[in-house]
């Protein structure tokens, strides 16, 4: 590989983005301008077959830029260099230290709309979001979630660190995967292709393509996001659902107390007669 051919991959990786990751238009340009700073800016040298990055050029030029924004580009360039490692390449990335920036609330998908998404899916497809959204999973446990894993009453998952937890199994969910199981005939892993477990880039594009039907562009995440607030908006227990979604602490699990918040406070200020006549922007 030479420093040449850099270019070609970008390109290649932001369409990889777009039909597989299903990113945003707007979050594709955000990485595009990134990564070709990168390109423009850092020190790139080739030896030995292996590229070598140093980003500390970059990191000079940006640093009088909002903390969020650097932590956006060096995460869009690590991206872009993990993805190039897939590949095959040999990149050593220099300069590439994170900075702490203020956690934002995550942005979860309202049920109407997943609903609207499950009415347009196929088979697969519908089981992905269904599972996604009922127990909180994230797509690497779901692309490893076995058929024995799940039962009438419960599913056991295996999380990060190779932690188990057990996550209550609706009946109708359980319903539509065991009509899944029977007409995909699937032997070891819910969702498999030729014997084979599907991969989490197969899942996602599956997804991204139900919600694109329906004009939206969703990640898998998301669904994760709102299994939380829907459960705690609705008086569940932090404690139980930050165990529900396998976080090693409940301090992870408060920011979706907050999202709770913010959005009751958006209710409230769309709903309460004082506000609708109010000319305060506060209301």
């Amino acid at each position: 590989m030479n420093i040449a051919s850099l270019y070609q991959e970008k390109e290649a990786f932001l369409k990889y983005l777009d039909s597989f990751k299903g990113y945003s238009p707007h979050s594709i340009l955000n990485y595009d301008v990134s990564i070709q700073q990168m390109l423009d800016k850092a020190e790139i040298t080739e030896e030995e077959g292996a590229i070598k990055i140093n980003l500390m050029p970059l990191r000079l030029q940006i640093a009088s830029q909002k903390p969020k924004t650097i932590a956006s580009k060096l995460s869009a360039i690590r991206s872009f260099v993990s993805y190039l490692r897939e590949q095959g390449y040999t990149v050593e990335l220099r300069g590439d230290e994170s900075i702490k920036v203020p956690k934002t609330l995550p942005k979860p998908i309202s049920h109407d709309h997943i609903m609207s998404a499950l009415q347009h899916a196929d088979p697969l497809s519908a089981l992905v979001i269904t599972l996604l959204y009922s127990m909180g999973l994230r797509i690497s446990e779901l692309s490893n979630l076995k058929v024995n894993d799940v039962t009438k009453e419960w599913c056991r998952v295996m999380g990060k660190g190779k932690k188990e937890r057990d996550i209550p199994m609706i009946p109708e969910v359980y319903r539509q995967f065991k009509t899944f199981q029977a007409s995909s005939l699937t032997k070891e892993y819910v969702f498999e292709a030729l014997g084979k477990k599907l991969s989490e880039n197969s899942l996602r594009y599956s997804l991204v393509k139900a919600f694109k039907d329906i004009g939206l562009r969703v990640t898998p995440h998301q669904l994760r996001h709102s299994y939380a607030t829907e459960l705690l908006n609705h008086g569940a227990r932090i404690a139980d659902v930050s165990e529900l979604l396998g976080h090693a602490s409940m301090a992870t699990t408060q920011i979706y107390t907050k999202l709770g918040n913010a959005l009751k406070m958006d209710n409230y200020l769309k709903s309460h007669p004082l506000c609708q006549h109010s000319e305060d922007v506060s209301c």
